[in-house]
């Protein structure tokens, strides 16, 4: 009987035959030798499989390496059950929840029962990890029906892995051995233990389990692992790199802002440093929105009940909700805004609309507010008060094309301006697996989905498609940007909506003299200001450029004589719109300028007897050292076409 073949697909669209089963490790030997010492795991038809696990269909295939982003993921994944077994080696009552790949990374969410993990203890489990990396045990993948899977975890008395079980369908169900242990897993393995050659346990955090409030808190042990020591030991760097450029310490050192237990969590207090770095922001913006024909509006910080039913906002967002403000009046409930958008579209239909009104683009610094968790909050980054730059075009359809493409050239003319220079743009589609999460007609979304893909193309953005971030009322583009460090970050959104402007009824009379419905594109450069000012002080590392910086110059007087100049210096420098400090203080100028250096001033100019006599100030630049005498004329000159040109733009 003649043997039967496979036809495998490979990522450049070429195909080959196998013998039925084969496995990825095969396919990769009929490649090159180079690409199986390489291969970490395999993508089959999407699905990341073990190298030597059995394939017994004609499937497309890619060998995955520490170079792909799933290859990572395996080799994480893996990890985290390294992790597992050490802990049951060294606790063996300990009960365990889940062990995902993160984006840099693995954690393992595990009950302790009454025993408390400490720092102090990773060390240990650390030593217990090595033993079992260098038993070099594989990792062998095998499938057990629902009762026997339930069975094992029942006796092990873990009803967080007997409750994923019960998600589960029989036939659907594996568990994966290395050694000793055994865990639930679906798959997507390194071959052995022994493929991880360094990592470090880098943390541990307490982690509701599957995220709720309501159920216990588990610990989060977090982890980090690469084919070879000598990553480790850059990434560490990266790591104490990252420390170094934490907001939260910055935020401290430079006065920028602080929280308090009495306000409540997650709501920041922006000290007066950090109110000004805000207001630059908002002006920069405020600027260029005016030129681009924005209209400034601001709304209330509540809202009725009925006006976020109508919206959607209720049904998909009630539950990250704070809890209603109820008032003296019977049924009458109020809720913090968790969007600006409502509040838009109720501005809009204020009055009748006509198409020559259109676009109309309303823009507002609006302050919305989320229920995080607790657990999830973190620094500027996650909170539950924030401003979003937030605004929305309402326009015709024959008009979203260019307006979103006008709001793409607003999003990088930011970026220019903040010196972030390298980003990707996501384009976030629907679930098509789950349509449930959206409101709206199949029709609107997919002229929504065409509008962004079209525009998109035309700007040439090196764009990656990602079905399933869609928001629950259209789809939208996000800027992933990347930071000095390396870290991605998401910064600015777009999204095009025909759906809430249906919800809300909302019409223009149209040159026909027709009745039509506009289409509405929600748009914010920054996000939020919050997210935004945590992501660019850890990018510049609390160095910020002239035009942005709370305090742009330090006048150092030499001695108390030059005190006087010193002000007179500050006063010229003002009708320039420089904000300028003297520092008044008793101290040697060396000091003067360390101290200055620590808070990162951008511009320090010293003021002595040559100074006075010569009507000059010496310049000196932050991280740069000296940059000579100059007179004080000259030298604002220098600093008011500094900030001219780092603000200026031209409307594409």
């Amino acid at each position: 009987m003649a043997e039967v073949q496979l036809t495998i697909t490979l990522p450049d669209g070429s195909t080959r035959t196998f013998p039925n089963p084969t496995t990825a490790r095969e396919i990769a030997a009929s490649i090159s030798e180079g690409l199986v010492r390489k291969a970490l795991a395999a993508l089959v038809d999407g699905q990341t499989y073990e190298l030597d696990r059995p394939i017994t269909r004609d499937a497309r295939v890619r060998i995955l390496t520490w170079e792909d982003p799933e290859g990572k993921a395996a080799f994480w994944h893996s990890s985290a059950h390294i992790l597992a077994e050490a802990v049951q080696a060294l606790y063996p009552h300990a009960r365990f929840g889940i062990g995902p790949p993160i984006e840099n990374g693995f954690y393992y969410d595990i009950d302790f029962g009454d025993t408390v993990l400490r720092e102090e203890d990773l060390p240990a489990l650390e030593a217990e990890m090595a033993r079992c990396i260098a038993a070099d045990n594989p990792f062998h993948l095998y499938p057990v029906s629902k009762e026997e899977a339930l069975d094992y975890y029942r006796k092990k008395d873990n009803p967080y892995k007997l409750e994923l079980i019960e998600g589960l369908q029989d036939g659907d169900i594996t568990f994966c051995r290395q050694g000793d242990f055994v865990d639930l897993c679906r798959g997507g393995h390194v071959p052995r233990t022994g493929y991880v050659k360094a990592f470090k346990l880098t943390g541990i955090a307490g982690a509701y389990w599957r995220g709720n409030e309501k159920n216990k808190q588990l610990t989060r042990i977090y982890g980090i692992s690469f084919p070879q020591k000598k990553m480790l030991d850059e990434y560490l760097q990266h790591l104490e790199e990252a420390r170094r450029r934490d907001h939260r310490k910055l935020g401290r050192e430079l006065e920028l802002f602080t929280f308090s237990a009495q306000v409540g969590q997650g709501l920041p207090l922006w000290l007066p440093r950090g109110t000004v770095l805000r207001e630059r922001l908002e002006a920069f913006l405020r600027k260029v929105q005016k030129k681009m024909g924005y209209q400034q509006v601001v709304t209330p910080h509540i809202g009725s009940k009925s006006l976020y039913v109508t919206s959607g906002h209720y049904e998909k967002y009630g539950k990250d909700s704070f809890r209603p403000i109820l008032t003296p009046e019977e049924g009458e409930e109020y809720f913090l805004k968790p969007m600006n958008c409502p509040h838009h579209c109720e501005i809009y239909r204020s009055r009748q609309r006509s198409y020559r009104e259109l676009p109309l683009r309303l823009a507002e610094f609006g302050t919305v507010y989320r229920y995080e968790q607790s657990g999830e909050l973190s620094g500027l980054t996650r909170v539950r008060g924030f401003t979003q730059d937030d605004a929305h075009i309402f326009c015709r359809p024959d008009q979203v094309k260019e307006e979103f493409e006008r709001v793409i050239d607003l999003v990088l003319l930011v970026f220019r301006a903040l010196n972030f220079k390298e980003y990707t743009a996501q384009v976030s589609l629907r679930d098509p697996q789950d349509t449930e999460k959206y409101i709206g007609s199949e029709e609107n979304w997919q002229k929504a989905e065409q509008a962004i893909l079209e525009a998109t193309r035309e700007k040439g953005l090196d764009t990656v498609i990602v079905p399933g971030e869609a928001a629950f009322y259209g789809p939208k583009l996000d800027f992933m940007v990347r930071d000095a460090i390396g870290r991605k970050w998401q910064l600015g959104t777009i999204q095009v909506d025909y759906n809430l402007p249906e919800r809300f009824d909302l019409e223009y009379v149209g040159e026909d003299n027709q009745r039509h419905r506009p289409v509405m594109i929600h748009r914010a450069p920054f996000g939020s200001l919050e997210r935004f000012i945590a992501v660019l002080t850890e990018h510049c590392a609390g160095n910020f450029p002239l035009w942005l910086a709370p305090e742009q110059v330090y006048i150092l007087p030499v001695s108390d004589k030059y005190l006087e100049y010193g002000r007179e210096v500050k006063k010229y420098l003002e009708k320039y719109d420089i904000c300028a400090q003297v520092d008044e203080r008793s101290e040697k100028i060396g000091k003067k300028i360390r101290d200055a250096e620590m808070l990162k001033i951008p511009v320090m100019l010293i003021v002595g007897e040559k100074e006075v006599s010569s009507r000059s100030v010496s310049l000196r630049r932050h991280g740069v050292g000296d940059q000579g005498t100059m007179s004080l004329e000259a030298c604002t000159r220098i600093l008011v076409e500094e900030i001219r040109r780092a603000t200026e733009f031209e409307e594409a």
